[in-house]
């Protein structure tokens, strides 16, 4: 998007989850002269957004309460960003708008990729537009070619081509976004876990030879306003102190959070951050 269509939202309403994104879009779109508005999930977003930004909290199942109060702020463009932790059913306690979204949409597909695609028609029903975080924040995109000093060797490149493989077929499943594969052996697939938690497993599975490579990718039938593959400095410490080669990213439809610091990690811990373009 360019520069001239960014600067036509004035007020953003910012659905957030975990993680660091939800606070560099913030400083991002206000360096821009955009007036944030945050909803924040208890139990799931960073509390130090609160000071920072007018906000609203509640719980994931208060769609009516959170409607009310983005219309209120008169915020009519809205962002999901940051990771959410799949709640079970009996966590959500929805209010009536809320158990009238999900009798509509269906229990079955609660915590499907689906889920977050319904949700979008739903709130643009109410007359809000869904915006990508790469709209206002095109610089966190991940370009093609490294972000640190080492660089795939011959055989890691092997592993990760079988990793960006595999991650589209998991990807078309709707099953999760990450592959950890170590000398052409998948060691693990994300599930409900999240990314932090498949490092952890996967370094007790590691074989004492070359480090396992972390692969993540955009599924295919992915809506790219929502949910991009996100990795961090905290990604790439996990998997620098779990003993990993590298980690390699789909270039142009994932997100590098404070890349300065990836390349620091990284070269800390002698391993490659690259973003990979062409796909199987």
């Amino acid at each position: 998007m360019s520069a001239t269509k960014e600067i036509t939202v004035k007020k953003l309403g910012i659905l957030a989850g975990g993680g660091i994104l939800p606070l560099e879009l913030a400083q991002e779109c206000t360096s821009k002269g955009i007036e944030i508005f945050i909803v924040g999930f208890e139990g799931q977003t960073s509390p130090e957004l609160k000071p920072l930004y007018k906000h609203f909290w509640t719980g994931l199942g208060a769609a009516g309460s959170i409607i009310r109060a983005l219309k209120e702020q008169n915020i009519s463009d809205l962002v999901l960003a940051g990771s959410i932790r799949r709640p079970w059913l009996s966590e959500l306690r929805p209010d009536l708008k809320g158990l009238e979204i999900l009798t509509r949409i269906g229990m079955g597909a609660f915590g499907d990729n689906s889920l977050l695609t319904l949700l979008k028609k739903e709130l643009e029903k109410e007359g809000f537009t869904i915006h990508g975080v790469q709209k206002f924040a095109e610089n966190m995109l991940a370009k093609e070619g490294v972000f640190s000093r080492r660089k795939p060797d011959k055989s890691e490149w092997q592993t990760i081509k079988k990793g960006l493989e595999v991650s589209q077929i998991i990807g078309s499943l709707d099953i999760g976004q990450s592959v950890v594969v170590q000398e052409g052996l998948v060691l693990g697939v994300e599930a409900v876990e999240g990314t932090d938690k498949l490092i952890s497993r996967c370094a007790e599975l590691q074989k004492k030879r070359k480090g396992a490579i972390l692969v993540k990718t955009c599924k295919p039938q992915q809506d790219r306003d929502l949910d991009l593959p996100t990795i961090g400095p905290d990604t790439v410490r996990k998997a620098g102190e779990a003993g990993f080669s590298g980690i390699a990213v789909q270039a142009g439809a994932a997100l590098v959070l404070d890349p300065q610091t990836v390349a620091e990690y990284a070269d800390k811990y002698n391993m490659f951050v690259i973003g990979v373009a062409d796909l199987p």
